[in-house]
């Protein structure tokens, strides 16, 4: 006999769980089934984000981080030492610890919400119907009025570069080497490759990114994209931009990479090499065919803007279905499909999604690029501000990069904004929140900021875009 519940949701990282939460949350029964386990072959939540992508990434990027500071500029402020030495096996402990404690803060919400956690492979098999392989080698039905579908996603592969740990590795094989490489190579400078990059740089490797597109980070704004190539290379990444790799193979215990550019064809030999062109959507055996759920030629899940699917009661999130792969995104749509479910009016703002690369310096973007607005034919104003004449920055010793907010010139509303500097990532949110609400740049121009703070380059921006900046000699750019 199936076990019979309001909602079984499967997959349990951040689209999911949350959306299991917020259905508990609404009243309904539900079943969460996920298939992930840990390095001790324990079932674990939180998918590929809490157990190795956004989190471990995250702790990594900040100890490596701290690390290059104390090292490299603490004689700058006054702190000298001796003796700095790296431990590499204590640096990666603490990263575990960390992923530990969240993925079990994940378990201990669904016992607070009642949510009945299923470990195990699941498909769907018929209407409102879930096959499980569980974990104990068993199998069971589970029976909803409405299923969830948040598998998630996984690195793509290729055959010019095949898996072979831990020489040639995807993004959590590059989390968990037990040493530094002397020579560690990525192939695609996207912001997988550029943030794990950047952590064995900071540690002490050689870097050097292959980047078959001939425009570095073509999704980010062309004025962003530019500073951040040279802050990259002034940090020693090594991107090469155009170069396809051709073949990689081990050999005597190392990596032979070959690849092509305008140049002809190239060799090097690496020590490692991470393969890290994109991700793909676990969508293949997510559905028994006879269930017919529709799939476009890149394996997402065909949806409407409430993240209904073609079947009845079946909805799909996050990185399954259209839009950027990102955890947030994955979050406001669990929310808004438990809210549907419940018969509720909700939506998730697609014009006001932010998204980050957590490099030295940050990178953040939130709207249109300038790019894209040119593209469009539409009329707007530029306003900029540098962290270099912001006295936060300044204090903190990290001048580098600036705030950057494009504005509609007939409205005023802000249509975008992007910022390359320090804690990128947090300010983001500010200039995210006046886009959801429809700001104007004079609606922040005329808000007042906490000073001396870093979220002042965003005032000063906003005031540039109104031809009107105080601590900067610019004025704003118009474009028809």
């Amino acid at each position: 006999m199936a076990d019979r519940f309001d909602v079984v949701v499967i997959g349990a990282g951040p689209a999911g769980y949350v959306a299991a939460i917020r259905c508990a949350q609404l009243g309904m029964k539900v079943a969460c089934v996920d298939r992930w386990r840990d390095a001790e072959d324990k079932p674990s939540l939180g998918g590929t984000c809490l157990n190795v992508g956004c989190i471990p990434s995250k702790a990594l990027l900040e100890a490596s981080e701290q690390f290059q500071a104390i090292r490299d500029h603490g004689a700058g402020i006054g702190i000298k030492l001796s003796g700095l030495e790296l431990d590499l096996a204590a640096m990666m402990a603490a990263k575990n610890k960390v992923v530990g404690e969240l993925t079990h803060g994940v378990e201990t919400l669904f016992q607070a919400h009642r949510i009945s956690g299923v470990y195990g492979d699941a498909r769907l098999v018929g209407k409102q119907q879930v096959e499980v392989s569980e974990h104990s080698g068993t199998k069971r039905v589970l029976e909803a009025a409405h299923v969830i579908l948040a598998a998630g996603s996984a690195p793509t592969e290729i055959g010019e570069a095949q898996l072979a740990p831990p020489y040639i590795v995807d993004s959590t094989g590059a989390l968990a080497f037990d040493r530094v490489p002397r020579r560690f190579a990525v192939i695609g400078a996207g912001v997988i490759g550029l943030e794990l990059g950047s952590v064995w740089r900071r540690l002490g490797a050689e870097v050097i990114l292959l980047e078959a597109q001939e425009q570095f980070l073509s999704f980010a704004d062309e004025q962003i994209a530019k500073e951040s190539l040279k802050q990259f290379a002034a940090q020693g990444l090594e991107v090469r931009l155009g170069a396809r790799v051709m073949r990689a193979e081990v050999k005597n215990d190392a990596v032979s990479v070959v690849y092509q550019d305008k140049q002809g064809e190239h060799s090097e030999q690496v020590d490692r090499l991470l393969v890290s062109v994109g991700r793909r959507p676990c969508s293949h055996g997510l559905a028994a065919p006879e269930a017919g759920l529709l799939l476009d030629e890149w394996g997402f899940v065909h949806v409407d803007e409430h993240c209904r699917t073609n079947l009845p009661g079946v909805y799909a999130i996050g990185d399954l279905v259209r839009g950027p792969m990102l955890a947030h995104k994955g979050m406001e749509e669990g929310v808004m499909v438990a809210e549907v479910i419940a018969g509720q009016s909700a939506r998730v703002d697609y014009t006001a999604i932010p998204s980050v690369i957590y490099t030295l310096p940050e990178i953040a973007w939130v709207g249109k690029s300038e790019q894209a607005l040119k593209g469009a034919g539409q009329s707007y104003r530029v306003g900029t501000f540098p962290f270099a004449a912001n006295g936060r920055a300044k204090a903190a010793g990290d001048t580098r990069g600036f705030v950057k907010l494009l504005a509609d010139e007939t409205t005023d509303r802000v249509l975008g904004v992007h910022i390359i500097g320090p804690h990128a990532s947090e300010l983001i949110s500010a200039a995210t929140l006046a886009m959801h609400f429809g700001a104007s740049s004079e609606d922040l121009a005329l808000t007042v900021f906490a000073h001396p703070t870093l979220s002042e380059a965003l005032h000063e921006a906003a005031l540039s875009a109104q031809g009107r900046a105080i601590h900067a000699a610019q004025t704003r750019r118009r474009t028809r």
